[in-house]
């Protein structure tokens, strides 16, 4: 008998003290509610508990433990590789959590799982205050937190967990921890970058930064022709930029179907200072688009969103490189040229300035050299294009494969399998298995960039 046929009684036992919402397939509201980010996951959990609190997620997890069902994690669900949900298993989903607390004064702001940067990030600026983002504002706050937090701010301040104060946390045992330096602090490490691995955490405790409410931002775009010229001009410009500075590079496509290079930024300290920073972009070449300039930080924040839109079918590839090296330029160029969907892309992510000083060992996520991060975006409308748009990205990535350096970002990769999460972590691995044996010893959460329990796979 498998889980889901014994969950009525189990149900009716849970829904007695449960504040959230249980809904199953056949309620009112269960299609939507099983949907994630990326249309080409397609799944039906068993059970999803909209959770509103740390005990309604303690109450789900001891059910889907008893009735042997998989456990699947929803905060805003944006994972390519669909995470957040399982077929015939429980997801807790967090999306009803939204509470969100900022103390102006002592810098701090805590929010729950369920809460999107975009919810985040009003209520922060509504102070002129701000922490590393993502660069989506629909993303939610828990998945980029977890998985380490490259945005924006990273320069200046660092990814998202360097900027992490403390979470709640319901591990797999069913206890509610408060996990911070002095508290559980093997733990709170293996939080900064280790994902979702070690529970479902329910709160995060974030320092804010002086930001905005207005920064330098935007983008300039160039004709795909300029394509090869406008990423050397890249590479090169991002190896004099100041810490307050963080810009990317991207190949597109524009409203209208043709193809684009393109230059975004964000320069978070005074005005004055963003506008000489951003003057040798804006004068490069001949941009056929130019909105670069003053903008509020939740603009800048929400730049791309409409590039990413929810239900689009999404496969990605990723890694960091060893150098951003004219032979690598003109790969990806060839490789774009390619591309038959409008709605895929490749960017390259400038990695420097405080994130890329915080020791390998500080946190759990281990990817702190100066350098550039690749993203090769595969994005479709139609599941008739779906066998062309996985193959579009499977070849991209074999012909960058050559420039890749070591580790990749966990929060970008798709189905690479345990030896990738591995390398992902690089020397912090051993000590993260053995975390995830403390806490997690039976691997309950496992639907997630998996971390193997150190007993379980048979080492000392």
């Amino acid at each position: 008998m498998d889980g889901a046929s014994r969950l009525p009684e189990g149900v009716a036992k849970l829904g007695k003290g449960f504040a959230g919402q249980l809904v199953g397939p056949g309620d009112v509201g269960y299609e939507e509610a099983r949907r994630v980010h990326n249309g080409l996951i397609d799944r039906r959990p068993a059970m999803i508990a909209r959770c509103r609190g740390a005990v309604d997620v303690v109450d789900a997890v001891a059910f889907a433990r008893s009735n042997a069902l998989e456990i699947a994690v929803r905060g805003g669900a944006h994972n390519v590789a669909g995470r957040a949900t399982v077929d015939g298993g429980l997801v807790i989903d967090l999306s009803l959590m939204k509470g969100v607390h900022v103390d102006p004064r002592a810098r701090r702001g805590r929010a729950q799982g369920g809460v999107t940067w975009a919810e985040f990030d009003r209520e922060t600026q509504a102070h002129a205050l701000a922490t590393t983002g993502g660069v989506v504002s629909s993303t939610g706050i828990a998945g980029l937190t977890l998985g380490g937090g490259l945005g924006w701010l990273m320069g200046k301040h660092g990814l998202t967990v360097d900027n992490l104060e403390s979470v709640e946390i319901v591990t797999a045992d069913g206890r509610i921890l408060a996990a911070a330096e002095e508290q559980h602090g093997d733990l709170f490490w293996a939080v900064r970058g280790g994902g979702g691995n070690f529970g479902v955490v329910t709160s995060f405790e974030y320092r804010l930064h002086p930001v905005g409410p207005v920064v330098t931002g935007g983008f300039v775009a160039h004709p795909f022709e300029r394509a090869r010229e406008v990423l050397r001009f890249y590479r090169d410009v991002t190896a004099g930029v100041p810490d307050e500075i963080t810009m990317v590079a991207g190949l597109i496509h524009g409203p209208d179907g043709s193809k684009l290079a393109v230059i975004a930024l964000c320069h978070c300290g005074d005005l004055k200072a963003g506008e000489a920073a951003a003057a040798p972009v804006k004068s490069f070449g001949s941009p056929v688009i130019d909105i670069m300039g003053p903008i509020s930080y939740c603009e800048q924040n929400a730049l791309l969103d409409a590039a990413y839109p929810k239900g689009a079918l999404n496969y990605w590839k990723s890694s960091f490189l060893a150098a951003l090296s004219d032979d690598a330029i003109a790969t990806a160029v060839d490789c774009f040229a390619r591309t038959t969907s409008p709605m895929s892309q490749i960017f390259f992510e400038h990695v420097h300035g405080k994130a890329a000083s915080v020791p390998v060992a500080a946190t759990a996520f281990p990817h702190r050299r100066q350098g550039f991060n690749l993203l090769v975006f595969s994005q479709w409308a139609e599941p008739a294009d779906t066998e062309r748009g996985l193959q579009w990205a499977q070849e991209t990535e074999a012909a960058m494969g050559r420039f890749y350096d070591r580790g990749r970002y966990v929060n970008y990769q798709s189905d690479e399998g345990p030896d990738v999460v591995a390398s992902a972590y690089g020397a912090n691995y051993p000590r993260l298995r053995e975390t995830k044996a403390r806490y997690d010893p039976e691997n309950v959460f496992h639907l997630n960039q998996n971390i193997i329990p150190k007993d379980r796979a048979g080492t000392s």
